[in-house]
């Protein structure tokens, strides 16, 4: 009978210390807090990294400035809004090197772009 009264007493602990809120983890509500936080994480890092690949893309495939939009050529490294017009007004070009020879840019600006162009 001795034994029977400290394991009824050990049975007891265990049960109280089981049934604490403490060791039950998080609430639902929690849960659902933390999980729309994470959805909007993820969702915002999907968008970065779609926003990447198309960049990527289009970084891989050259401009073709018989055909370009003045905001694509835009893209192109010392492009700026003025020269993607004067690029549009004297197409077309039957080679990307006479971007040069009609004096549309400088030679250095287009070796800076050169292998990103094409002129199809």
């Amino acid at each position: 009978m001795k034994y029977a009264g400290l394991f009824l007493f050990a049975f007891t602990l265990l049960a109280v210390g089981g049934c604490s809120h403490e060791n039950q983890g998080p609430s639902p509500d929690q849960i659902r807090q933390d999980t729309a936080k994470a959805t909007r994480t993820a969702a915002r890092d999907a968008k970065a990294a779609v926003q990447g690949v198309v960049d990527g893309l289009k970084k891989q495939k050259p401009v073709n400035i018989n055909t370009a939009s003045a905001d694509d050529l835009e893209t192109l490294p010392g492009i700026d809004t003025a020269r993607a017009q004067k690029v549009i007004a004297n197409r077309p070009y039957r080679s990307s090197d006479e971007l040069v020879k009609r004096r549309v840019l400088p030679q250095a600006e287009f070796d800076r772009i050169a292998n990103q162009i094409s002129a199809q």
